[in-house]
């Protein structure tokens, strides 16, 4: 929880903004990058004194703003990326996070989701696209973690909470499970 008024917050992939409130409503000052300009537009519109804080970005590339943050989130943005360009975002989250600084991110696809057996490898061992089916039909390039990679991608932080979190549908029964990665590290 935020402890001042000068508690940054950057959220990466920030979407259409279901988090903003809730941080405005926790007085947090708050930041976001996100890859759709027409999501940007509209965020921006709708909450008019973040114009100069919501920006478009790969956060695989580039963290626009020229500060340092107490806390940058995630919800399964970061995870629609190679193991490469997750790597160059932890880069830049290591650089934009102040020392102490917690880094959540939230639904990260594990290696235990039944998506995983399918689609195509793309670029290496954890990054799949070409769904024929199900959840991920269409969506792009998908990172699907077990608990030692996520381990290795964050060496160097020190891990607050690991969450392994398995849903599997009883009915009508399925065979599919859907498995997710919450976590909160601290910079050191």
């Amino acid at each position: 929880k935020p402890t001042n008024d000068k508690f940054k917050v950057l959220e990466l992939g920030c979407g259409a903004g279901a988090n903003i409130s809730f941080f405005q409503h926790l007085k947090a000052n708050y930041y976001a990058t996100e890859g759709s300009s027409s999501i940007v537009n509209y965020l921006v519109k709708k909450y008019p004194s973040l114009i100069e804080n919501i920006k478009v970005a790969d956060f695989t590339k580039e963290i626009p703003f020229d500060m340092v943050f107490d806390l940058i989130i995630d919800r399964a943005a970061v995870t629609h990326n190679t193991t490469q360009a997750i790597k160059n975002c932890i880069s830049l989250i290591s650089k934009y996070l102040k020392p102490g600084g917690i880094f959540i991110g939230i639904d990260w696809f594990s290696t235990a989701h039944t998506e995983f057996n399918n689609g195509v490898f793309v670029e290496d061992a954890n990054t799949k696209d070409n769904f024929p089916k199900g959840q991920f039909h269409q969506v792009g390039q998908v990172h699907f973690s077990d608990k030692q990679h996520i381990r290795e991608l964050f060496m160097g932080f020190e891990f607050i909470q690991l969450e392994h979190k398995i849903v599997s549908q009883e009915f009508p029964e399925s065979d599919s499970q859907v498995a997710t990665w919450n976590f909160a590290i601290k910079k050191i």
